[in-house]
């Protein structure tokens, strides 16, 4: 095994830690500023990537507008389930919120199969993007540079938007203490709205990412990628928009180091890895690496 070798490792599982960030950090958001986990955050993920399969083979739009497309439809997206399913559950028992966020999920799996069926749907992003790049010992397709800079952009666009405007303040303050937030004159439902437009947003581009990384994608697409995020945003900390970015690069990394460093036999195994190293780390930490403990809000 070379060093050239473990480079290459390290390459893949940031390519895929920047997949897991950008949609653990809706996760997070939404938990932090509601204390709910939206479970058909995931399948957001989905609706990306078939948004731009439409958008680009089938219609043939060039690839920057689709972009810009497919994060316009996945904050749409992430509106209308916050309106239509989490807002009218707001103030019910926690438990009220996981359930309907698990219907929410089916149905928009089942939706999927319905309107383009369960059969697989080959994703081919343009010739550009595929072309094949090396720097020294490591090779990666240009496609693997976009993810990367790309999920390095919208998440430090996304930290400048919460620290420095005033959207971002007023989800701070929501987060904080919602009744409070109120109190001070901050619109509760349009900063929610906005978190889970935000969200949306993020996960539909990791869609179109997830898409053109393994060129294939069907409507259950979202459920393992959701479910791994989520621990990503567990393992670093739920609520914190720092921890959820490295979480999701250390399960990458993780996961990715899991296959490539260990026998061939062991890679069915790495599903179980991943949330094995979920309850090593809650075991340690239970707030996760730089979450902080959640109180009650008044």
């Amino acid at each position: 095994m070379t060093g050239g070798y473990i480079t290459q490792q390290i390459v893949n599982g940031l390519i895929l830690g920047s997949m897991y960030a950008l949609v653990a950090i809706g996760f997070t958001m939404i938990y932090g500023i509601i204390r709910l986990i939206n479970f058909a955050h995931g399948d957001v993920v989905m609706i990306g990537a078939f948004v731009t399969l439409g958008l680009l083979q089938i219609l043939g739009w060039p690839f920057w507008l689709v972009s810009l497309c497919v994060l316009a439809a996945g904050a749409f997206v992430g509106l209308c389930i916050e309106r239509t399913a989490f807002r009218p559950m707001r103030g019910a028992p926690q438990v009220t919120g996981f359930i309907t966020s698990l219907a929410v999920s089916i149905m928009i799996q089942n939706l999927g199969i319905v309107f383009v069926s369960a059969q697989p749907r080959n994703f081919t992003f343009p010739g550009f993007l595929q072309q094949l790049l090396r720097v020294g010992p490591v090779s990666f397709r240009a496609v693997d540079l976009v993810i990367m800079a790309t999920a390095l952009v919208l998440m430090a666009a996304l930290i400048l938007l919460v620290r420095k405007t005033r959207l971002g303040v007023g989800m701070r303050a929501t987060a904080e203490n919602l009744d409070v937030a109120r109190l001070m004159g901050i619109n509760i439902n349009r900063t929610i709205m906005a978190t889970f437009a935000v969200g949306g947003a993020l996960a539909a581009v990791a869609g179109l990412m997830w898409g053109g990384k393994f060129g294939q994608i069907d409507p259950l697409l979202g459920f393992v990628p959701g479910l791994k995020s989520f621990v990503a945003a567990v393992i670093g900390g739920v609520g914190s928009i720092p921890g959820a970015i490295c979480g999701g690069y250390i399960l990458g990394l993780a996961e990715v180091l899991f296959v490539g460093l260990l026998p061939p036999i062991y890679s069915a195994f790495r599903d179980a890895f991943v949330f094995g190293t979920l309850i090593l780390i809650l075991l340690v930490l239970p707030n996760g690496l730089l979450g902080k403990r959640m109180e009650d809000r008044a």
